[in-house]
């Protein structure tokens, strides 16, 4: 392992001097890809130096308590000093071993989030919208920026299908757990006679692709304008600046009337559909990889139900990982913390048991 950390050590120096050298930064690939691979050997390079240092410290003390001249005081000083830093000893250790756990590449990234109504009618296209705000709200107490990217709602405030970008520092590593189906169990505002229903919508989370990472060829896709429209068909724009564009060999369609101009609403159709696309074939690939796979949470069937939000008991349970919680209406106003924690931690438990084995 330690060879491993001195060989990063070495590469993270070069790093910096690569990302000052004016050749690199004129060149926005190369300079992007060296930015993200010096991001993600950071955290690792600061354990690793901090870990150096308790070393140093463990050896300086034990040499000064070998000396016969220190005085009661000076001793009991480097005891001191000395037990603390055995403590760190084994926390740090710990520590540089998840940190050198192999990373998703996409960890790093931006999201883009689709929710759709699934089971339940009008109840489910709610729970939907409840979810979007529990997404936003999460994402706002992290500052990250959150952005409408693509919405299909219903007359009574509800959403049949939503997608959003969230934009931040490391947006994937944390809500990558989210895809699947959520299911609700509560009273609709829609029940008159006061029982329980149970609606499901579902969750996708897809790293956002940049052109130079994935590109669709322009001949794969059909682009049709259209006149903006608001919710119940309502014409809300004179001018046609709506877009729709349909990836030819998938199926796939985005369609965007978010912006006032047409230019902007193809900048973001575009976008959209190279993450929907992209997404769609890595997706297969990952399928055809199913039995090799160690982690019940992350890279599941998105169509498994991993979460029950039962508000009568004010409860939420992660099916994945056997997680109760008594705080729902905390959870989906956008306490999502522990949550999230809960399922980092339990991933991470479950990689370092496989490269224990």
């Amino acid at each position: 392992m330690f060879e491993q950390l001195e060989t990063m050590l070495g590469r993270y120096e070069e790093l910096g001097e690569l990302l000052s050298d004016p050749e690199v930064v004129s060149d926005t690939k190369r300079f992007m890809a060296l930015s993200r691979e010096e991001a993600d050997l950071r955290d690792k390079v600061a354990a690793y130096n901090e870990y150096k240092a308790v070393l140093q410290a463990i050896n300086e003390c034990e040499e000064m308590l070998n000396d016969g001249s220190l005085d009661d005081e000076e001793r009991d000083l480097f005891k001191e000093e000395l037990a603390e830093a055995k403590t760190s000893k084994p926390l740090l250790e710990e520590k540089i071993k998840i940190l050198l756990l192999p990373k998703d590449q996409n960890d790093g990234k931006n999201i883009v989030l689709e929710i759709r109504g699934a089971a339940g009618g009008d109840e489910a296209a709610l729970f939907a919208a409840d979810l979007l705000n529990m997404y936003q709200h999460y994402a706002e107490s992290q500052g990250w920026k959150f952005e409408i990217m693509e919405a299909n709602q219903t007359s009574i405030g509800g959403y049949k299908e939503v997608s959003a970008l969230i934009s931040g520092s490391s947006v994937y590593s944390k809500l990558k757990y989210e895809s699947g189906a959520h299911r609700v169990q509560r009273v609709p505002v829609t029940e008159t006679q006061g029982r329980v229903h149970t609606s499901t919508a579902t969750v996708l989370v897809m790293p956002e692709i940049e052109e130079f990472d994935y590109q669709i060829d322009p001949n794969e896709i059909r682009t049709d304008i259209y006149h903006a429209s608001g919710a119940g068909g309502q014409n809300v724009n004179k001018v046609a600046t709506a877009v729709r564009m349909v990836h030819l060999p998938t199926g796939i369609k985005v369609e965007m009337q978010e912006e006032r101009t047409q230019q902007k609403n193809r900048d973001k159709a575009i976008k959209l559909l190279n993450t929907k696309v992209f997404d769609y074939y890595q997706q297969i690939e990952l399928d055809k990889q199913n039995t090799e796979r160690k982690s019940t949470v992350g890279t599941g069937d998105r169509s498994e139900r991993i979460r029950t939000y039962n508000f009568p008991q004010n409860r939420v349970t992660d099916h994945r990982i056997g997680l109760t919680i008594q705080k729902l209406d905390r959870i989906i106003a956008g306490d999502l913390g522990e949550v999230i924690d809960a399922l980092v931690i339990y991933d991470q438990t479950q990689k370092l048991a496989e490269l224990g084995k």
